[in-house]
């Protein structure tokens, strides 16, 4: 087994690593294990992204084993991330999060069920999710930009996490549910406790994300409750009246549904385009191509998207295998970085350069298969959105001296303390 990585206290002194491991399956060699710590990525202080590569860049194994987060495989690049999500028959979503204590207490749908089974249920939140749906909204959504951008310009400055990232996408997401703003901060609070979960052993995380999972079917039943047989337009109004091959949705199946609606819209645009921001106001010359340019800018956000994913889920093993050389028994968890697939070099040429002209952008930020996001014409048109509206009023930007973000690595990551400053008129 490899080296237990240093820990570090706050005040940067090392501190002795008391991290719960299990013991290695009889199946794994142990050539193959690591210390890798999703929650707690070794070098995460110099970015999540380029935490993640620098596991990689060691890595002569597509497929390594960690100790770590109740003990799972770890795709290591990106063709196997890439096919392990496209095929559900030897990879299940039946546990998607990790550890797989904690992933065993996660019951939103579709999520976690297989074809096909989660076919019907995709096919329901599809209607509320597709392209026609999305451009109805657009102005609505154009607008909640501008409403949160044009008092920030005369400032000359704002912290683009806490001020936009984190209002923004939520604003929207709201918007569209017909749910009150006054409830956001219950809802992050447990949306933080399912993709980072506390805890220092798997039961303590399993606890922490049983909570949040149950406090998201507390808050949504009463509104299922109203809302079936309404006629509204809204988001959750349009998924409990919806059916599931020709039959109305079963309740617990609407519990796990709408709380996942509520999870994905609160919590993976909000820390993309933190991501995002950082990097552009790094690269003022990234910036200026797209200036006047607006068909460079509708193009080049998938490029965005390739360079900055946040997810990093898994799947079980569906039975016995060998994959890739690699005994693999059923039961067991292979995590999946989204962002390995898109700063992959034998997938995208100079992978850590935005490159608004790049053709054939390849990576798995939305995933792929039958589990590819719904929400992914939502993020686009949010994205988009954000830059124009930005580039508009703040064509000029950057970080602010000495500005330190501060990076968090979980199945959604996440990223604090965006400070920017721009000149003003």
């Amino acid at each position: 087994m490899n080296k237990a990585a240093t820990i570090h206290t706050p005040s940067g002194m090392p501190a002795a690593d008391n991290r719960a491991r299990v013991a290695k399956p009889h199946h794994v060699t142990d050539d193959l294990v690591r210390d890798i710590d999703m929650y707690a990525l070794d070098g995460l202080e110099s970015g999540y992204h380029e935490a993640w590569k620098a596991l990689a860049a060691k890595e002569t194994s597509d497929l390594v084993w960690t100790p770590l987060t109740g003990g799972h495989w770890v795709a290591m690049n990106g063709p196997m991330i890439k096919e392990i999500y496209e095929d559900p028959s030897r990879f299940s979503s039946e546990v998607i999060f990790l550890p797989k204590e904690a992933g065993q207490k996660y019951l939103m749908v579709p999520t976690r069920m297989d074809p096909p089974e989660h076919t019907p249920y995709r096919k329901l939140l599809d209607t509320g999710l597709n392209p026609a749906r999305i451009r109805d909204i657009e102005q609505m959504v154009r607008q909640a930009a501008i409403d949160l951008i044009e008092p920030l310009v005369a400032q000359g400055k704002c912290d683009f996490s806490a001020d936009f990232a984190k209002i923004f996408p939520v604003r929207v997401f709201m918007a569209m549910s017909d749910l009150p703003l006054e409830d956001v901060p219950k809802l992050v609070r447990w949306s933080d406790d399912m993709t980072r979960p506390t805890g220092s052993t798997p039961e303590e995380m399993a606890a922490c994300l049983d909570a949040a999972n149950q406090n998201f079917f507390a808050y949504v039943e009463p509104i299922i409750a109203a809302r079936i047989g309404g006629t509204g337009k809204d988001l959750i109004t349009t998924m409990v009246n919806g059916t599931v091959d020709g039959q109305p949705m079963p309740h617990d199946k609407a519990l796990g549904l709408i709380s996942l609606l509520l999870l994905g819209g609160l919590d993976t645009v909000v820390n993309f385009l933190s991501f995002m921001m950082i990097y552009l106001a790094r690269n003022p010359d990234t910036v200026a191509e797209l200036k006047g340019n607006d068909l460079k800018l509708l193009r080049g956000v998938e490029e965005l998207f390739r360079r900055f994913p946040v997810v990093s889920d898994a799947r079980m093993v569906a039975y016995d295998m060998e994959f890739r050389g690699v005994a693999l028994k059923h039961g067991d968890m292979i995590l999946l970085p989204t962002a390995l697939h898109g700063l992959d070099e034998t997938e995208n040429a100079e992978p850590w350069t935005l490159d608004w002209e790049r053709k054939q952008i390849k990576h798995s930020t939305f995933a792929h298969g039958p589990h590819r996001c719904a929400g992914l014409h939502l993020a686009r048109l949010e994205a988009t959105v954000t830059l124009q509206e930005w580039l508009k009023r703040v064509p000029e930007f950057r970080l602010a001296e000495g500005a330190r973000p501060i990076y968090h690595s979980g199945i959604v990551a996440a990223v604090e303390n965006v400070p920017l400053v721009w000149p003003t008129a």
